[in-house]
């Protein structure tokens, strides 16, 4: 069996010659497997291959998602709050968004950690915890933006949901430097959140600059 590890840099190699001449031969490319130290890399065969296993989840991975969730179920209790509240559509539509992307994403993220038996709270879960995540609002400030109507309310939601997601950006970057991510399923998805929500904080900045 093949080790599961960084198997090394694939290189291309190609017979220069033109594309009409009989000797050409289009690039082929190989994958070579670093030896011991001291010791000459292995180039592999195709049956080889096909017995890697893509790298595991880690410790890293599994707290990157279990502070994800509740870091987005609070962006959910924030949109929640717009009802009687706001008479911006480009405010609503943009929580509609949030409603509808981040709580697929909740749905994902239970059912990564269902399928790898990891418990859905982490070691330290708990309200005090979750106010220590990057972003996450504070009860008191919760309570502000909840008491908040009309423009007020719009400028505190914009400047309180652009510091939550920078927060999130900020929880992908802790998951690398963790050294996760590395497992496919995981880092797809911290990939996604770092696109998605850089989006729509450029998208929220532009919003509570037209606020004045």
């Amino acid at each position: 069996m093949v080790a599961t590890a960084v198997l090394g840099t694939a290189v291309g190699v190609a017979v220069w010659a033109g594309r009409d001449d009989p000797a050409y031969q289009p690039p082929t490319s190989r994958v070579v497997q670093p030896g011991a130290p001291g010791q000459p890399g292995r180039q592999l065969s195709g049956t080889d291959l096909s017995q890697v296993s893509p790298p595991g989840f880690t410790a890293a991975d599994s707290r990157f998602v279990q502070g994800m969730i509740p870091h987005h179920t609070q962006a959910l209790a924030m949109t929640a709050l717009l009802a009687g509240r706001t008479t911006s559509p480009d405010v609503t539509l943009l929580a509609k968004r949030i409603e509808v992307s981040q709580g697929d994403e909740i749905a994902r993220m239970r059912t990564w950690l269902a399928e790898r038996n990891v418990p859905a709270a982490g070691p330290h879960d708990g309200a005090a915890h979750d106010a220590l995540m990057p972003g996450m609002l504070t009860a008191a400030q919760f309570e502000q933006l909840k008491q908040a109507r009309g423009t007020e309310f719009d400028r505190l939601f914009l400047t309180a949901m652009i510091r939550h997601h920078q927060g999130a950006l900020t929880m992908v970057e802790q998951l690398y430097a963790a050294g996760g991510g590395l497992e496919p399923a995981s880092d797809q998805f911290a990939r996604e959140v770092n696109a998605d929500q850089g989006i729509e904080i450029q998208r929220m900045q532009q919003m509570l600059a037209k606020l004045g």
